[in-house]
């Protein structure tokens, strides 16, 4: 374990104030403050809303798939298919070249719902007070640093 650095003061080591992952943590919060109320106008979880939002770039991506992207694993995804596929978003369905591999396909319904989320990135961009650049900047940072994180939780 990596010892206080001699810049460090004692008192400032455990202040919450100074740890980067409960502001990442509590902006995390805020997000879902803003988010709630937008997705709840499409019938969407936060969750629901990523699955949807993948498929909308492509479809017919497999279970595993889904997961890797959205660093979940297929028992914690699969629920959130089955309720996506009740409410006539997706259609899950075996791969006929492979039936171990689960698919998952859009619905018609499930492709007119992109037409009501557009506004959605827009809204939570305003949320943030951020410009365009500044938010792509930041984006790239935090991409970094979860895998940098993702790394060292590896190994």
């Amino acid at each position: 374990m990596p010892k206080p650095k001699p810049d460090q003061k004692p008192e400032d080591i455990l202040d919450l104030g100074n740890f980067l992952c409960f502001a990442v943590y509590s902006a995390s919060h805020a997000f879902n403050r803003v988010y709630k109320p937008l997705l709840d106008r499409l019938g969407l979880t936060y969750p629901q809303y990523l699955v949807m939002v993948l498929l909308w770039s492509e479809d017919n991506q497999t279970v595993g798939g889904l997961g890797e992207k959205l660093f979940l694993e297929s028992s914690t995804l699969t629920p959130l298919l089955k309720r996506l596929e009740a409410m006539g978003f997706v259609k899950r369905s075996r791969d006929p070249a492979d039936e171990r591999q689960v698919r998952v396909q859009l619905t018609d319904q499930g492709r007119a719902l992109r037409e009501q989320a557009q506004v959605v990135p827009q809204c939570v961009l305003e949320a943030t007070g951020l410009e365009l650049g500044e938010a792509k900047r930041l984006l790239t940072e935090i991409t970094v640093l979860r895998n940098a994180l993702e790394d060292y939780s590896r190994n």
